[in-house]
């Protein structure tokens, strides 16, 4: 005979074990389903990225090129392939890979949301440049069309993300930077940085580290096949041509050209002398986000006197008297500011 008590136990424990496994939305399995869900989403919305890309770049998308892009196997490729088939996202025309009318509005729309979510980055964090698309590519996957709407419109519409992407508008449409790879540009042109692509990571963290960023003004001195040497920011940078041709350049306008005439004779907060004196010209534009509106805050606008007087022991945060208080910024951000020394004003 079981013994009743033993059976209750039994059927609690077992009722237990059923709502750790079933509970609607918080149990085991509902989750598992979400996420694999959610799993073949991302890998779907990845793939149009891929196959776009590859379109825009005149070249044939190919199961090995999905496979190789997203990290998995040739077999998985293919099963993922065919459910974006039934859902009439893709299409195999005379042997080669394309997007459907459908697929490629999913594929502008994941683009959107990616190029809106590195501008929020830059713009409205305190993420770092390096971090921006990686980040980007993990929330671009839960930006509905109506949120990126509402991002866009919080960001005042821009049309390019930090490395000068295009964002696609809602419609689909795209404005192209233009501009032409700094490894093409001829010796002794002036031209201004439009473009700096994100991918490869090695190559863009290259580019981070030579302190490059859009709106910057190069003037190449040299472009060999071996070297491109530009100097940009009162420095000489050498590059190998494969990673100059990740950087984009359009010549200078007149008022481009007057402003770098007139910040030849510049140089930066950082480098200011303690008793020194100097007019501020500018804020770099790789100032961004929190820290440029603290820079602005602060009263560090064009034609602020400012003066260095007082430097910590170990030499850095510099103490600057500005608009009457004195104001202590670190070296990194003292770089970030374009100053003329009064002494080069008279």
């Amino acid at each position: 005979m079981v013994n009743p008590l033993v059976a209750l136990l039994a059927a609690i424990v077992l009722a237990i074990i059923v709502a750790i496994l079933f509970w609607p939305v918080r149990g085991l399995v509902p989750r598992w389903q979400r996420e694999r869900r959610m799993t073949k989403r991302v890998r779907s919305e990845d793939a149009l990225k891929h196959i776009y890309q590859r379109e825009l770049e005149g070249r044939h998308p190919s199961m090995e090129s999905i496979a190789g892009a997203l990290h998995i196997s040739l077999n998985e490729t293919a099963r993922l392939f065919a459910l974006m088939e039934a859902d009439q996202l893709v299409q195999v025309d005379q042997g080669n890979i394309q997007l459907t009318a459908k697929g490629r509005e999913a594929a502008l729309h994941i683009i959107r949301a990616h190029r809106l979510w590195e501008r929020y980055l830059a713009e409205e964090t305190g993420y770092g440049e390096e971090a921006w698309h990686e980040q980007a590519d993990h929330w671009e996957h839960a930006l509905t069309p109506d949120a990126a709407d509402n991002l866009s419109a919080q960001l005042g519409f821009p049309t390019y993300d930090p490395h000068g992407d295009p964002i696609p508008t809602a419609s689909g449409d795209i404005k192209e930077p233009g501009g032409q790879s700094l490894a093409k540009t001829p010796v002794e042109s002036v031209a201004r940085i439009v473009h700096l692509e994100d991918e490869p990571e090695v190559v863009y963290a290259q580019l981070v580290a030579e302190g490059l960023h859009l709106g910057q003004i190069v003037h190449v001195i040299e472009s060999t096949p071996e070297r491109v040497r530009f100097w940009t920011n009162g420095n000489d940078h050498v590059l190998a041509p494969i990673v100059a041709s990740n950087i984009s350049v359009v010549p200078l306008t007149r008022r481009e050209e007057i402003i770098a005439d007139e910040e030849k004779s510049s140089t930066r907060l950082s480098f200011l002398e303690l008793g020194e004196a100097a007019e501020v010209i500018s804020i770099s534009s790789a100032s961004r986000g929190v820290e440029r509106r603290r820079l602005l805050d602060l009263g560090i606008v064009p034609g602020t006197a400012v003066t260095a007087e007082v430097r910590s022991p170990g030499g850095d945060p510099t103490a600057y008297r500005i608009r009457g208080t004195l104001i202590a910024l670190r070296k990194n951000q003292a770089k970030m500011i374009k100053i003329r020394k009064i002494t080069d004003i008279a």
